[in-house]
């Protein structure tokens, strides 16, 4: 009896305390510099989950360490639903790649929800004597390793969305790691290294000034932002990687508290505003429950731990 007892103002107290959720400002921690694909997704959905809330919701950039460094200060943070964590695919390379992290990539979080989905684009510098993948691949396999490609960094998504389409298409061009986003498009762009990559939303306003060539895109299916770029898919090659954001926050966050941020950020990815915003960068709004994010999350940890020893890809 005392047991019932203590079980059910044990559910009182959890109760209570997500219906008092928030009494203060909520941070969105994002493990990168301002300005890349994660800051935009981030600075997008917080205002809007300010109104939503009732309370400031602050982006808090904490870039370092291929976005391990801000990750673990989200994870260890408390489990209250005041620290959420914005993760991109980086978040399940990590486990592969780092031996020591401070953190549990799937046991030290809560997933909360998707935010959208997307492609990276197959880019060349407009120099590069190609128009399309399969001339992009005869021409790598003619020179095995002279072509460059530019990277956010070692180990970082791009670099193993690069490897892995390397393997799927069987050519061997050598990687070129740059300090995030920024430098390595602007270095594409300048023609210093020959092909990117990229993520969508970094490549399609240089693809329209036609300061890169689109190849082709990562998805399952073409992209409104570029129609008439096919998939690799479409050039005969098996090869696929999604470009995807999402909110998570510490483990143990109560259940209350993720169902309600799940439904508020849920309604903000859906609106048109928001669509509009991202599908003019190649993406789509995603949504969804908390357990088929997690059930992605698992699906992308174990897929790029096949890459990454594929690829023989280590972090100096």
């Amino acid at each position: 009896m005392h047991l019932l007892v203590a079980a059910a103002l044990a559910a009182a107290t959890g109760n209570a305390g997500a219906q008092a959720y928030p009494a203060k400002p909520v941070r969105i921690v994002v493990p990168f510099a301002p300005g890349g694909g994660s800051d935009f997704i981030a600075r997008l959905i917080a205002p809007q989950l300010t109104k939503a809330l009732g309370q400031q919701v602050i982006v808090d950039n904490r870039p370092g360490a291929g976005s391990t460094l801000g990750t673990e200060i989200a994870l260890k943070s408390p489990a209250d639903g005041y620290t959420l964590l914005l993760i991109s695919g980086s978040f399940t390379t990590s486990p592969s790649l780092y031996k020591n992290l401070k953190y549990d990539t799937l046991n030290d979080m809560t997933p909360v929800v998707q935010t959208e989905d997307g492609p990276y684009i197959v880019t060349v510098h407009p120099s590069l004597p190609v128009k399309n993948v399969k001339q992009l691949v005869a021409l790598a396999r003619a020179k095995p390793g002279s072509l460059n490609y530019a990277s956010t960094g070692q180990g970082g998504i791009t670099h193993l969305a690069t490897e892995l389409f390397a393997l799927r298409t069987g050519i061997k061009i050598t990687h070129i790691p740059y300090k995030g986003t920024g430098p390595a498009v602007i270095d594409t762009v300048s023609g210093q290294t020959q092909l990117m990559v990229a993520a969508s939303a970094a490549a399609v306003p240089h693809v329209r000034a036609k300061r890169l060539v689109a190849l082709a895109v990562s998805y399952p299916k073409r992209v409104p932002a570029l129609p008439d770029v096919p998939t690799v898919m479409e050039s005969g090659y098996k090869y696929q990687a999604n470009n995807w954001h999402g909110v998570i926050a510490p483990r143990n966050v109560p259940k209350a508290i993720i169902d309600r941020l799940n439904t508020e950020i849920n309604r903000i990815v859906k609106m048109p505003d928001f669509a509009k915003r991202i599908e003019s960068e190649g993406l789509d709004p995603a949504g969804g429950t908390p357990e088929e994010f997690l059930t992605l999350i698992k699906r992308e940890v174990a897929d790029w731990a096949e890459v990454v020893k594929q690829a023989n890809i280590t972090i100096n």
